[in-house]
Protein backbone atom coordinates (compact mmCIF):
# COMPACT_ATOMS: atom_id res chain seq x y z
CA UNK A 1 0.00 0.00 0.00
CA UNK A 2 1.38 3.41 -0.93
CA UNK A 3 0.51 4.98 2.46
CA UNK A 4 2.40 2.38 4.52
CA UNK A 5 5.83 0.84 4.12
CA UNK A 6 8.35 -0.68 6.50
CA UNK A 7 12.03 -1.34 7.05
CA UNK A 8 13.81 -3.39 9.70
CA UNK A 9 17.22 -2.53 11.14
CA UNK A 10 18.92 -3.86 14.28
CA UNK A 11 15.73 -5.31 15.72
CA UNK A 12 13.64 -2.20 15.07
CA UNK A 13 10.74 -2.14 12.60
CA UNK A 14 10.18 1.37 11.25
CA UNK A 15 6.71 1.90 9.82
CA UNK A 16 6.55 4.80 7.37
CA UNK A 17 3.17 6.59 7.29
CA UNK A 18 2.72 8.69 4.15
CA UNK A 19 0.22 11.07 2.60
CA UNK A 20 -3.21 11.06 4.25
CA UNK A 21 -4.55 8.30 6.46
CA UNK A 22 -8.27 8.67 7.14
CA UNK A 23 -11.49 6.66 7.06
CA UNK A 24 -11.19 6.09 3.32
CA UNK A 25 -7.97 4.05 3.58
CA UNK A 26 -7.53 3.24 7.28
CA UNK A 27 -8.60 -0.41 6.90
CA UNK A 28 -6.08 -1.05 4.14
CA UNK A 29 -3.40 0.85 6.08
CA UNK A 30 -3.97 -1.24 9.20
CA UNK A 31 -3.86 -4.47 7.19
CA UNK A 32 -0.45 -3.46 5.82
CA UNK A 33 0.78 -2.50 9.30
CA UNK A 34 -0.33 -5.87 10.68
CA UNK A 35 1.32 -7.75 7.81
CA UNK A 36 4.64 -5.94 8.37
CA UNK A 37 4.51 -6.62 12.11
CA UNK A 38 3.71 -10.29 11.48
CA UNK A 39 6.78 -10.54 9.22
CA UNK A 40 8.94 -8.92 11.91
CA UNK A 41 7.73 -10.47 15.13
CA UNK A 42 9.65 -9.46 18.21
CA UNK A 43 10.92 -6.18 16.75
CA UNK A 44 10.48 -2.87 18.52
CA UNK A 45 8.32 -0.48 16.50
CA UNK A 46 8.86 3.13 15.46
CA UNK A 47 6.39 5.08 13.33
CA UNK A 48 8.09 7.58 10.99
CA UNK A 49 5.77 10.41 9.91
CA UNK A 50 8.16 12.48 7.81
CA UNK A 51 5.90 12.13 4.74
CA UNK A 52 2.58 12.04 6.60
CA UNK A 53 0.37 15.01 5.72
CA UNK A 54 -2.72 14.23 7.77
CA UNK A 55 -4.10 11.55 10.08
CA UNK A 56 -7.73 11.26 11.18
CA UNK A 57 -9.25 9.54 14.18
CA UNK A 58 -9.46 6.34 12.12
CA UNK A 59 -5.70 6.49 11.56
CA UNK A 60 -5.04 7.29 15.22
CA UNK A 61 -6.89 4.13 16.24
CA UNK A 62 -4.32 2.16 14.23
CA UNK A 63 -1.57 3.77 16.30
CA UNK A 64 -3.39 2.96 19.53
CA UNK A 65 -3.71 -0.71 18.59
CA UNK A 66 -0.01 -0.89 17.74
CA UNK A 67 0.84 0.72 21.09
CA UNK A 68 -1.26 -1.85 22.92
CA UNK A 69 1.20 -4.54 21.80
CA UNK A 70 4.25 -2.23 21.83
CA UNK A 71 4.24 -0.03 24.96
CA UNK A 72 7.59 1.50 23.97
CA UNK A 73 6.25 2.73 20.61
CA UNK A 74 7.77 6.01 19.38
CA UNK A 75 6.50 8.38 16.69
CA UNK A 76 9.25 10.40 14.98
CA UNK A 77 9.74 13.04 12.27
CA UNK A 78 6.34 14.57 12.92
CA UNK A 79 5.41 17.76 11.07
CA UNK A 80 3.96 20.69 13.00
CA UNK A 81 0.52 20.05 11.48
CA UNK A 82 0.45 16.36 12.47
CA UNK A 83 1.98 17.17 15.85
CA UNK A 84 -0.94 19.53 16.56
CA UNK A 85 -3.36 16.67 15.87
CA UNK A 86 -1.45 14.30 18.16
CA UNK A 87 -1.20 16.94 20.86
CA UNK A 88 -4.87 17.92 20.69
CA UNK A 89 -5.97 14.29 20.97
CA UNK A 90 -3.67 13.53 23.90
CA UNK A 91 -1.26 11.26 22.03
CA UNK A 92 1.75 13.32 23.07
CA UNK A 93 0.95 12.45 26.70
CA UNK A 94 0.73 8.71 26.00
CA UNK A 95 3.47 8.16 23.41
CA UNK A 96 6.93 9.61 22.84
CA UNK A 97 6.46 11.97 19.88
CA UNK A 98 9.45 13.66 18.22
CA UNK A 99 8.94 16.60 15.90
CA UNK A 100 10.62 16.58 12.51
CA UNK A 101 13.81 18.59 12.15
CA UNK A 102 13.69 21.41 9.67
CA UNK A 103 15.96 20.93 6.66
CA UNK A 104 18.88 23.21 5.92
CA UNK A 105 21.22 23.35 2.93
CA UNK A 106 24.88 24.35 3.22
CA UNK A 107 25.46 24.43 -0.54
CA UNK A 108 27.65 27.41 -1.35
CA UNK A 109 28.07 28.36 2.32
CA UNK A 110 31.43 29.48 3.69
CA UNK A 111 33.33 26.98 5.85
CA UNK A 112 34.39 28.88 8.97
CA UNK A 113 35.56 26.04 11.19
CA UNK A 114 36.22 22.35 11.30
CA UNK A 115 37.20 19.67 13.75
CA UNK A 116 37.38 15.94 14.17
CA UNK A 117 33.61 15.52 14.29
CA UNK A 118 32.20 18.09 11.90
CA UNK A 119 32.33 21.17 9.70
CA UNK A 120 31.05 24.62 10.65
CA UNK A 121 29.35 26.74 7.98
CA UNK A 122 28.08 30.31 7.96
CA UNK A 123 24.48 30.29 6.77
CA UNK A 124 23.90 34.04 6.89
CA UNK A 125 25.05 37.15 8.72
CA UNK A 126 23.60 35.95 12.03
CA UNK A 127 23.73 32.17 11.86
CA UNK A 128 26.21 29.31 11.69
CA UNK A 129 25.60 25.56 11.62
CA UNK A 130 27.88 22.72 12.65
CA UNK A 131 27.28 19.69 10.43
CA UNK A 132 28.35 16.39 11.99
CA UNK A 133 30.24 13.77 10.04
CA UNK A 134 28.43 10.94 11.82
CA UNK A 135 25.00 10.50 10.16
CA UNK A 136 23.59 9.21 13.48
CA UNK A 137 24.84 12.19 15.44
CA UNK A 138 21.84 13.00 17.65
CA UNK A 139 23.51 11.62 20.82
CA UNK A 140 26.68 13.58 19.92
CA UNK A 141 24.63 16.75 19.44
CA UNK A 142 22.93 16.30 22.80
CA UNK A 143 26.29 15.74 24.48
CA UNK A 144 27.93 18.77 22.84
CA UNK A 145 25.01 20.97 23.84
CA UNK A 146 25.39 19.82 27.43
CA UNK A 147 29.16 20.39 27.35
CA UNK A 148 28.71 23.89 25.89
CA UNK A 149 26.08 24.70 28.51
CA UNK A 150 28.35 23.47 31.30
CA UNK A 151 31.30 25.51 30.02
CA UNK A 152 29.10 28.59 29.68
CA UNK A 153 27.89 28.24 33.27
CA UNK A 154 31.52 27.98 34.39
CA UNK A 155 32.27 31.29 32.69
CA UNK A 156 33.79 30.13 29.38
CA UNK A 157 32.53 32.30 26.51
CA UNK A 158 30.94 29.98 23.98
CA UNK A 159 27.96 29.73 21.67
CA UNK A 160 25.19 27.34 22.74
CA UNK A 161 23.15 25.72 19.93
CA UNK A 162 19.48 26.69 19.84
CA UNK A 163 18.21 24.33 17.14
CA UNK A 164 18.88 20.94 15.54
CA UNK A 165 18.39 20.56 11.78
CA UNK A 166 18.72 17.96 9.06
CA UNK A 167 21.49 18.66 6.54
CA UNK A 168 21.42 16.15 3.70
CA UNK A 169 21.35 12.72 5.34
CA UNK A 170 22.92 14.00 8.55
CA UNK A 171 22.29 16.45 11.36
CA UNK A 172 23.52 19.88 12.35
CA UNK A 173 23.44 22.24 15.33
CA UNK A 174 22.49 25.87 14.68
CA UNK A 175 24.10 28.77 16.57
CA UNK A 176 23.55 32.50 16.54
CA UNK A 177 26.86 34.26 15.92
CA UNK A 178 26.12 37.78 14.76
CA UNK A 179 28.96 39.10 12.58
CA UNK A 180 31.39 36.69 14.22
CA UNK A 181 34.63 35.91 12.40
CA UNK A 182 37.15 33.16 13.14
CA UNK A 183 40.64 34.13 14.23
CA UNK A 184 41.92 32.44 11.08
CA UNK A 185 39.78 34.78 8.95
CA UNK A 186 40.97 37.77 10.97
CA UNK A 187 44.60 36.97 10.19
CA UNK A 188 43.85 36.28 6.53
CA UNK A 189 42.34 39.76 6.27
CA UNK A 190 44.81 41.62 8.53
CA UNK A 191 48.06 39.66 8.96
CA UNK A 192 49.65 42.60 10.76
CA UNK A 193 47.36 41.86 13.73
CA UNK A 194 48.92 38.43 14.36
CA UNK A 195 50.52 39.41 17.66
CA UNK A 196 47.32 40.97 19.00
CA UNK A 197 45.17 38.00 17.98
CA UNK A 198 47.57 35.45 19.48
CA UNK A 199 47.47 37.36 22.77
CA UNK A 200 43.66 37.18 22.75
CA UNK A 201 43.88 33.46 22.03
CA UNK A 202 46.28 32.94 24.93
CA UNK A 203 44.08 34.94 27.32
CA UNK A 204 41.14 32.68 26.48
CA UNK A 205 43.27 29.55 26.76
CA UNK A 206 44.43 30.62 30.23
CA UNK A 207 40.83 31.22 31.24
CA UNK A 208 39.93 27.69 30.15
CA UNK A 209 42.88 26.20 32.02
CA UNK A 210 42.02 28.11 35.20
CA UNK A 211 38.58 26.49 35.23
CA UNK A 212 38.04 23.34 37.30
CA UNK A 213 35.04 21.19 36.45
CA UNK A 214 34.88 18.87 39.46
CA UNK A 215 33.22 15.51 38.87
CA UNK A 216 32.52 15.21 35.18
CA UNK A 217 31.90 12.80 32.34
CA UNK A 218 34.40 14.71 30.19
CA UNK A 219 37.21 12.50 28.86
CA UNK A 220 40.36 12.38 31.00
CA UNK A 221 43.12 13.18 28.52
CA UNK A 222 45.77 11.44 30.59
CA UNK A 223 43.93 8.14 30.10
CA UNK A 224 43.45 8.90 26.42
CA UNK A 225 47.15 9.71 25.97
CA UNK A 226 48.13 6.50 27.75
CA UNK A 227 46.01 4.59 25.26
CA UNK A 228 47.88 6.35 22.43
CA UNK A 229 51.21 5.36 23.96
CA UNK A 230 50.18 1.75 24.66
CA UNK A 231 49.18 1.36 21.03
CA UNK A 232 52.72 2.25 19.93
CA UNK A 233 54.46 -0.54 21.87
CA UNK A 234 55.17 -2.68 18.73
CA UNK A 235 56.42 0.32 16.76
CA UNK A 236 58.91 2.03 19.11
CA UNK A 237 62.23 0.87 20.59
CA UNK A 238 61.57 -0.77 23.96
CA UNK A 239 63.43 1.86 26.00
CA UNK A 240 61.67 4.74 24.23
CA UNK A 241 58.26 3.14 24.65
CA UNK A 242 58.86 2.41 28.32
CA UNK A 243 59.93 5.98 29.07
CA UNK A 244 57.01 7.42 27.05
CA UNK A 245 54.51 5.48 29.16
CA UNK A 246 56.34 6.49 32.35
CA UNK A 247 56.32 10.18 31.38
CA UNK A 248 52.58 10.20 30.67
CA UNK A 249 51.75 8.10 33.74
CA UNK A 250 53.54 10.60 35.98
CA UNK A 251 51.61 13.62 34.71
CA UNK A 252 49.52 14.86 37.67
CA UNK A 253 45.81 14.06 37.64
CA UNK A 254 43.68 17.21 37.48
CA UNK A 255 40.13 18.33 36.75
CA UNK A 256 41.40 21.32 34.76
CA UNK A 257 39.21 22.05 31.75
CA UNK A 258 40.72 21.77 28.28
CA UNK A 259 39.16 22.49 24.92
CA UNK A 260 40.89 19.58 23.21
CA UNK A 261 40.97 21.05 19.69
CA UNK A 262 42.16 24.59 20.26
CA UNK A 263 43.14 26.49 17.12
CA UNK A 264 42.26 29.63 15.18
CA UNK A 265 39.33 28.08 13.31
CA UNK A 266 37.60 27.22 16.58
CA UNK A 267 37.99 30.67 18.13
CA UNK A 268 35.61 33.39 17.00
CA UNK A 269 35.61 37.15 17.55
CA UNK A 270 32.19 38.63 18.21
CA UNK A 271 31.72 42.21 19.38
CA UNK A 272 35.34 42.33 20.54
CA UNK A 273 35.03 39.12 22.59
CA UNK A 274 36.83 35.85 21.84
CA UNK A 275 34.57 32.83 22.16
CA UNK A 276 34.85 29.11 21.48
CA UNK A 277 32.97 26.86 19.11
CA UNK A 278 33.18 23.10 18.50
CA UNK A 279 32.75 22.15 22.15
CA UNK A 280 32.36 18.40 21.67
CA UNK A 281 36.10 17.97 22.36
CA UNK A 282 35.96 19.40 25.89
CA UNK A 283 38.00 17.28 28.29
CA UNK A 284 40.03 17.48 31.48
CA UNK A 285 43.71 17.10 32.20
CA UNK A 286 47.07 18.77 32.56
CA UNK A 287 47.68 21.60 30.04
CA UNK A 288 50.55 19.62 28.45
CA UNK A 289 47.91 17.58 26.64
CA UNK A 290 46.27 20.76 25.32
CA UNK A 291 49.63 22.04 24.10
CA UNK A 292 50.23 18.76 22.31
CA UNK A 293 46.96 19.32 20.43
CA UNK A 294 47.80 22.96 19.72
CA UNK A 295 51.21 21.96 18.35
CA UNK A 296 49.61 19.41 16.05
CA UNK A 297 47.05 21.89 14.72
CA UNK A 298 49.65 24.51 13.81
CA UNK A 299 52.76 22.44 13.04
CA UNK A 300 52.65 18.71 13.77
CA UNK A 301 50.10 17.51 11.23
CA UNK A 302 51.92 19.55 8.58
CA UNK A 303 55.47 18.58 9.57
CA UNK A 304 55.90 16.44 6.42
CA UNK A 305 53.57 18.28 4.03
CA UNK A 306 53.36 21.99 4.88
CA UNK A 307 50.30 22.47 2.66
CA UNK A 308 48.20 20.43 5.11
CA UNK A 309 47.89 23.30 7.55
CA UNK A 310 46.98 25.81 4.84
CA UNK A 311 44.16 23.54 3.66
CA UNK A 312 42.98 23.07 7.24
CA UNK A 313 43.36 26.50 8.85
CA UNK A 314 43.70 28.65 5.75
CA UNK A 315 47.04 30.16 6.73
CA UNK A 316 50.53 29.33 5.43
CA UNK A 317 52.81 27.07 7.43
CA UNK A 318 55.16 29.94 8.20
CA UNK A 319 52.28 31.84 9.83
CA UNK A 320 50.93 28.90 11.83
CA UNK A 321 54.45 28.06 13.01
CA UNK A 322 54.71 31.64 14.23
CA UNK A 323 51.34 31.31 15.99
CA UNK A 324 52.66 28.23 17.79
CA UNK A 325 55.85 29.99 18.87
CA UNK A 326 53.99 33.06 20.12
CA UNK A 327 51.34 30.98 21.89
CA UNK A 328 53.99 29.26 24.00
CA UNK A 329 55.89 32.50 24.63
CA UNK A 330 52.83 34.52 25.74
CA UNK A 331 51.27 31.71 27.78
CA UNK A 332 54.52 31.22 29.71
CA UNK A 333 55.32 34.91 29.87
CA UNK A 334 58.64 35.50 31.64
CA UNK A 335 60.10 32.05 31.02
CA UNK A 336 63.62 32.03 29.63
CA UNK A 337 64.45 30.62 26.21
CA UNK A 338 65.77 27.35 27.58
CA UNK A 339 62.54 26.71 29.49
CA UNK A 340 60.41 27.65 26.48
CA UNK A 341 62.27 25.17 24.29
CA UNK A 342 61.75 22.45 26.89
CA UNK A 343 58.01 23.21 27.03
CA UNK A 344 57.78 22.88 23.25
CA UNK A 345 59.59 19.55 23.33
CA UNK A 346 57.12 18.20 25.91
CA UNK A 347 54.16 19.29 23.79
CA UNK A 348 55.77 17.72 20.73
CA UNK A 349 56.11 14.37 22.52
CA UNK A 350 52.35 14.33 23.12
CA UNK A 351 51.70 15.59 19.61
CA UNK A 352 53.82 13.04 17.76
CA UNK A 353 52.50 10.21 19.95
CA UNK A 354 49.00 11.08 18.78
CA UNK A 355 49.95 11.55 15.13
CA UNK A 356 51.87 8.28 14.92
CA UNK A 357 49.07 6.25 16.43
CA UNK A 358 46.48 8.03 14.26
CA UNK A 359 48.42 7.45 11.05
CA UNK A 360 49.04 3.76 11.78
CA UNK A 361 45.37 3.18 12.58
CA UNK A 362 44.39 4.81 9.28
CA UNK A 363 46.50 2.45 7.19
CA UNK A 364 49.62 4.58 7.09
CA UNK A 365 51.92 1.68 6.29
CA UNK A 366 50.02 1.16 3.02
CA UNK A 367 51.20 4.40 1.39
CA UNK A 368 54.54 6.09 0.84
CA UNK A 369 53.23 9.30 2.42
CA UNK A 370 51.94 7.39 5.43
CA UNK A 371 55.18 5.51 5.95
CA UNK A 372 57.12 8.76 5.78
CA UNK A 373 54.92 10.37 8.42
CA UNK A 374 55.13 7.34 10.72
CA UNK A 375 58.92 7.25 10.36
CA UNK A 376 59.13 10.98 11.08
CA UNK A 377 57.04 10.58 14.26
CA UNK A 378 59.22 7.68 15.40
CA UNK A 379 62.38 9.70 14.71
CA UNK A 380 61.09 12.72 16.62
CA UNK A 381 59.96 10.64 19.60
CA UNK A 382 63.32 8.89 19.74
CA UNK A 383 65.06 12.28 19.73
CA UNK A 384 62.77 14.10 22.15
CA UNK A 385 61.95 11.55 24.84
CA UNK A 386 65.56 11.15 26.11
CA UNK A 387 65.75 14.94 26.51
CA UNK A 388 63.02 15.27 29.15
CA UNK A 389 62.56 13.86 32.65
CA UNK A 390 58.96 14.98 33.14
CA UNK A 391 56.08 16.28 31.01
CA UNK A 392 55.04 18.81 33.63
CA UNK A 393 55.13 22.29 32.15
Amino acid sequence: MENISGKTNDGVLTLYFKGRIDSSNAAAAEAEVNALREENKGCAVVIDCEELEYISSAGLRIVLRVRKDCPELKIVNVSSEVYDILDMTGFTEMIEVQKAFRRLSVDGCEVIGQGANGMVYRIDRDTIVKVYRNPDALPDIKRERELARRAFVLGIPTAIPYDVVRVGEGYGSVFELLNAKSFAKLIQAEPEKLDEVVRMSVDLLKKIHSTHVGESDMPDMKKVALDWADFLMPYLPADIFKKLVKLISEVPDTDTMMHGDYHFKNIMLQNGEALLIDMDTLCTGDPVFEFGSVYNAYVGFASIDHTVVEKFIGLPFETTSRIWELTVRYYFDGADEKHLELIKKKAMIIGFTRIMRRRIRRGGFDTEEGRAEIENCKKMLCELIPQVDTLCL
